[in-house]
């Protein structure tokens, strides 16, 4: 190369000049990367963030899986109570006793998956748990007060898996 050759190609200390070009092409590669790690920093948060979601839901589905079971036996529960209740008055203490038995194995099982009954006599109407069939007048409970419970209600944690079929108190009827 000749001097004035290498004379333009070097600035005044000898240094070589910085092309605009390859600077223009380092910045456009500096944002490109900068733009890469964006995205791979977000794509780790989503994927923690599904991970975490996919866990949870799994947990949860583990936890009401019983639920479906639950609620087919709840009819035969409520139908061996109803015969145990019936059979109190004409037939011997042994067989009742032993429906009574039968009856609360059931519940315990029921329990140990976290299905439980809904308390329901005596408390105020909650639209949640309960399903309001009749209204009774009754001067002794508050209006909106459960007087009379005709089904058991369930629930399996805090999920309500069969409302409670009530009568609710109003006021009586002033004559």
């Amino acid at each position: 190369m000749s001097d004035t050759t290498q004379q333009s190609e070097n600035d005044i200390d000898g240094e070589p000049k910085p092309n605009a070009s390859a600077t223009d092409d380092l910045g456009q590669v500096q944002r490109q990367r900068d733009e890469y790690f964006d995205q791979l920093q977000r794509t780790r948060a989503e994927f923690l963030n599904f991970q975490k979601r996919s866990k949870t839901q799994a947990d949860s589905d583990r936890v009401y899986a019983v639920g479906s079971l639950a609620r087919d036996l709840l009819d035969g529960i409520d139908n061996l109570e109803r015969a145990s209740v019936a059979l109190k008055a004409t037939a011997p203490s042994g067989i009742h006793e032993g429906l009574d038995m039968v009856h609360k194995q059931l519940l315990a099982t029921l329990a140990k998956h976290g299905v439980e009954p809904i308390e329901a006599l005596g408390k105020p109407f909650d639209p949640n748990e309960h399903d309001a069939l009749v209204q009774q007048p009754d001067a002794n409970h508050p209006e909106g007060t459960v007087v009379n419970e005709l089904s058991k209600g369930y629930r399996i944690r805090e999920r309500v898996l069969r409302p409670s079929k009530v009568a609710v108190s109003v006021k009586p009827a002033q004559s």
